[in-house]
């Protein structure tokens, strides 16, 4: 196995279907959107569509640790911010 588990996790995980390249986008807002377009659409997942794509980003930061630079880190730790913005947007019952 040339891949680490958690490369593999992120790249292949079967709760959501991640765009690829998601996390090396340039913008938080466009990373957050894509991970809330990710797991609206996914059949498999087990928490709220938030938790889902909350707890790929957080896993993929947690995974990566030192391997960040810190505007790397910065920037999807800005990613938490606007995936919750996108989603207090929506009616509570969606």
């Amino acid at each position: 196995m040339t891949e680490k588990w958690s490369q593999e996790v992120t790249e292949k995980s079967v709760s959501l279907e991640l765009e690829d390249g998601v996390f090396s986008l340039d913008d938080p807002r466009e990373i957050a959107r894509s991970l809330k377009r990710s797991a609206e659409q996914s059949d498999r997942r087990k928490g709220t569509p938030l938790q889902s794509a909350m707890s790929m980003l957080t896993f993929y930061i947690n995974r990566a640790g030192d391997n960040l630079s810190a505007k790397q880190r910065n920037k999807l730790e800005a990613a938490k911010i606007e995936l919750r913005a996108l989603f207090a947007k929506e009616p509570a019952d969606s």
